[in-house]
C-alpha cells in the first residue's frame, strides 16, 4: 500500500492499493474510492469485539476494501479539523488511542477495546475510561484534533492530562484517572473533576483542540428556542 495525507488543517489520506490488498475502516469514513475497490462490511472478529467498539463510541461494524482486478484507489477523509498521522504497528508495539481516533488501517492491524484499570474512578472520567487498542502488524492512520504534540516519556517520567486531550499513547505507558485534589479547586478551579495521569516509558501523542471541548464552547451560544 502507498498514501498520501494532504490537506491539513482539514486532511485526508489517499490511499493506493495493489490487487489483493485490503483495508479496513469504521463505518461511514469512506470518502471517495476508484470503481474496482470491492466493500464488505464484517463484524470485524465476533460479538465480543463488536460489543467494545460500541462502548468505545465506535461503530459496531467494520468495512473491509479490496482491489479487484488491478490498482485501485480509495480516501479517507478526518471528521474534525487537525491532522492525520500514519502510525506503524508491529508486534510488541501496540499503541492505544482516544475514541474515534481510527480511521483506517491495513487488514494486518487488529482493533480492540482498552478498559482503565481502575473502573471506579474511571466510570466518572470521561474519555479517559474507554480507548481504542491497536495491534498487530501494518499501517493505521489515525485522526488528531487540532495540533499534535509529543512527548518521549521515561520509566518514572509521567504527564497530567486534561481529560480529552491525550490522542495517542504507546501501550507500553500506563494511565490512571485521577481526582483533581482539593475540593475548592475540583468545584471552582474550571478545570473539571478528574485528571489522566500517564507514565512512561513510552511515547504520547497530545492535541490541541479536543472536540469534545470545542463542542462546550460552543454550546453556550446555540439558540435554546426559548
Amino acid at each position: 500500500m502507498k498514501y498520501n495525507i494532504i490537506g491539513e488543517p482539514l486532511p485526508a489520506v489517499i490511499c493506493e492499493l495493489s490487487p489483493g490488498e485490503t483495508m479496513i475502516t469504521e463505518s461511514g469514513a469512506m470518502s471517495w474510492m476508484t470503481p474496482n475497490m470491492k466493500m464488505e462490511t464484517t463484524s470485524g472478529g465476533g460479538l465480543g469485539k463488536m460489543f467494545g467498539r460500541m462502548l468505545s463510541g465506535e461503530s459496531m461494524f467494520l468495512n473491509r476494501y479490496s482491489a479487484v482486478g488491478g490498482n485501485g484507489q480509495i480516501a479517507f477523509a478526518s471528521s474534525f479539523p487537525g491532522s492525520l498521522r500514519a502510525i506503524e504497528v508491529t508486534p510488541g508495539k501496540e499503541i492505544v488511542v482516544q475514541k474515534s481516533a481510527f480511521l483506517a488501517s491495513e487488514a494486518s492491524v487488529e482493533l480492540s477495546t482498552f478498559f482503565q484499570k481502575k473502573i471506579g474512578s474511571g466510570l466518572f472520567g470521561g474519555e479517559g475510561f474507554i480507548m481504542q487498542k491497536l495491534s498487530g502488524d501494518g499501517i493505521a492512520f489515525i485522526e488528531i484534533d487540532g495540533y499534535a504534540v509529543e512527548y518521549n516519556l521515561e520509566a518514572g517520567q509521567s504527564m497530567v492530562i486534561d481529560t480529552g486531550y491525550l490522542a495517542m499513547m504507546e501501550a507500553t505507558c500506563s494511565m490512571e484517572i485521577v481526582t483533581v485534589p482539593g475540593v475548592k479547586n475540583a468545584l471552582f478551579g474550571g478545570e473539571g473533576l478528574f485528571n489522566t495521569v500517564v507514565k512512561g516509558p513510552g511515547k504520547i501523542v497530545l492535541q490541541t483542540m479536543p472536540a469534545s471541548a470545542v463542542a462546550g464552547s460552543i454550546i453556550p451560544y446555540i439558540p435554546s428556542g426559548k
